[in-house]
Formats: C-alpha cells, structure tokens, sequence
C-alpha cells in the first residue's frame, strides 16, 4: 500500500514540548518495519515549532509570527536529525520536502513537487514532509498538516491517509469533557450532522483541532483516498490498520460520479 502518515505535534512531544523519545522511538521502528514489508510511507509531521520552544527553553509557544517561524527554524534542524539517527537504524534514508501554498497550488510548483516526490518514493526513501513554517504564516500558509497531508494523499494518489492525534478517533461528543462519548468507528460520508461534531483545537503545542480533520477527511476522500483518524499514542496500531482490522474512525472514499 502507499500511505500517508500524519503525525501531529502531540504525537512526537510530550506536553511540556520536549520530543517524547519512547513513542518516537517506536514509531519509527514500525515504520521501518512497514517499509521491509514492502509498503510505500510518506509522512507529514509536525512538530517542528514544538521541538524549537523545547530546545530553546521558552514557556510556552509564541503567539507572535516571527517567534513562531524562529522557533520552527530551531526545531525543524532537530527534528529531522532525530528522523535521520532513527530511521538509519533500520536502514532506511529519509527525505525532507519543506513546502508552502504556493508550492500546491501553482501549477508548475505543484508538478515539480509530484514529480520530487514520486522520484523520491521510487528511491525507496522515506519523504518527511512539512510546511515550510520559517516562511510561511498562518494567514498565508497551508495553516495545518491536517490539510497537507489530504493534499499529499491526493497529488499521489495514496491507498490510505492515515492522521495520528490524542484523540482516538471521532465522537458523538468532546471525550475529554463527556464521558458518555462514543467512538464512531465508520464515517461512510461527510454529512452536516457529522460535521457539528467537530470541536475545538486539541493540545496548547498543536494547531489542529477536529475541523481540520474533517477538512481533511473531504480533500481525500472525494479524491477516492480512505482516511483513518486513530491515537499517535500506540504507534503498533498501525499493524492493526494494515491487517484491516478497525482502529479509531474510519472515513471512506467516495466514488467519483459518472
């Protein structure tokens, strides 16, 4: 299968924003694991603004754009060495594609970019993909990897995208403030009803919330690419989604009509 892999900032870090080695570590190996097994990944991460205010010891993330683009140049350096130490390991080589709007949406940007990235894939690499958060802003920009990575799955056609949060899914209710919230384990389309559910944006390190995710969820599957919302927090569950088992909220594709 080809696959996109989502991995969101409190997927990678811990909530003071200092990387969460033990998860990373074994995400990473089960990747790794994935790719011997024969499958294409792709993953987009975040993480990088994360890791910046960790290594540079601020308080909190910076609420002002340069503050943020400053710490993402910091912490995407990190981010990437520890991508390239892990993956090595395993004997996999990784690629960095860091991308702003205008690289998806001019045609001629967006060629190049499918084309990098197809080439990168028949080398066998591993692509990490990110945007480009020392240039571009919220106003500007994609504004979260939610969207790039429906957008990634679209431009190559991908089996599966695949977002990892803290959360397990999508619920009938916030399950961090009703406890009698269920898990809805399959979305077979996009309905008002189903949209209300949405809330608000989840940990203080990240930028994505359940609207992102639902946004997502349109761009890949009316481009006929599955998408599964599932919890970073158990990185072995992605041999649970490759056996076809269920694993958090699955949206299917929608067929394109005649």
């Amino acid at each position: 299968m080809r696959i996109v892999l989502k991995l969101g900032t409190s997927t990678l870090t811990h909530p003071t924003g200092n990387l969460n080695i033990r998860r990373v570590e074994e995400l990473c190996k089960v990747c790794s694991d994935l790719k011997n097994a024969g499958h294409e990944l792709v993953l987009v991460s975040s993480g990088a603004v994360a890791m910046g205010v960790g290594k540079l010891s601020l308080a909190e993330r910076p609420k002002d754009i340069p503050g943020k683009q400053a710490a993402a140049a910091v912490g995407q350096c990190e981010l990437m060495y520890i991508y390239d130490k892990l993956y090595s390991q395993y004997h996999h080589v990784v690629a960095q594609l860091l991308i702003t709007a205008d690289d998806i949406e001019t045609p001629e940007r967006a060629k190049n970019f499918h084309n990098t990235l197809a080439r990168l894939l028949q080398l066998r690499t591993l692509p990490i993909i990110n945007e480009n958060d020392t240039v571009a802003t919220q106003e500007l920009g994609i504004g979260d990897n939610d969207t790039l990575a429906a957008i990634v799955a679209r431009t190559i056609r991908a089996d599966l995208l695949i977002l990892f949060s803290d959360i397990d899914g999508l619920f009938t209710a916030d399950p961090h403030s009703d406890p009698a919230a269920k898990l809805i384990p399959v979305v077979e389309r996009l309905t008002p009803e189903i949209e209300r559910l949405a809330c608000g944006a989840g940990s203080k390190f990240g930028t994505g919330g359940m609207q992102t995710k639902l946004h997502a969820a349109h761009i890949a599957t009316e481009a006929g690419v599955p998408m599964v919302i599932a919890n970073g927090a158990q990185p072995a569950a992605l041999y649970d989604l490759m056996d076809g088992k269920p694993v958090g909220t699955k949206f299917l594709a929608q067929e394109a009509e005649a």
